[in-house]
C-alpha cells in the first residue's frame, strides 16, 4: 500500500564501460593524492637526514635511535665514536643516529639594543 515498486533498469541501458572509467579516474586521483601528500614528502625528509650523516663530522652533537645524547669523537667508515659523558665513549654506526643537533649557522645574529 505505501510501498510504490522498484523497477530494474534494463542491461542494455547501463553503460558498464562509462562506470569504469569513473572507477579508473577515481582510484588514480587517490594514487596520485597519495604520492603527494605522503610518499613524497617522506622520501624527501630522508634524503636530508642522509645527507646530514653523510656530513657529520667531529664535534656534532647527535641524538641516538636509543635517546643518548653524545658528541661525535672519532668517524671511521661508518662507524663513530660518541661520547656520552666524559670518559665514556662508545662506538656506534651511522646508521644508529636519529638527529643531528648541531645547527648550522644560517646568518649572524646581532642583539636587538633597547631603547
Amino acid at each position: 500500500m505505501f510501498i510504490s515498486q522498484a523497477w530494474a533498469q534494463d542491461v542494455a541501458t547501463v553503460s558498464t564501460s562509462a562506470s569504469l572509467a569513473g572507477t579508473f579516474i577515481q582510484v588514480i586521483g587517490i594514487v596520485l593524492v597519495f604520492y603527494l601528500l605522503l610518499i613524497r614528502p617522506q622520501q624527501k625528509r630522508m634524503k636530508q637526514h642522509e645527507a646530514r650523516l653523510k656530513a657529520l663530522k667531529t664535534g656534532d652533537k647527535v641524538l641516538t635511535g636509543g635517546g643518548l645524547y653524545a658528541v661525535v669523537k672519532k668517524i671511521k667508515d661508518d662507524d663513530l665514536t660518541l661520547e656520552l659523558s666524559k670518559g665514556l665513549e662508545v662506538v656506534a654506526p651511522r646508521f644508529t643516529i636519529r638527529e643531528v643537533l648541531t645547527e648550522e649557522p644560517s646568518a649572524p645574529s646581532q642583539p636587538k639594543a633597547h631603547k
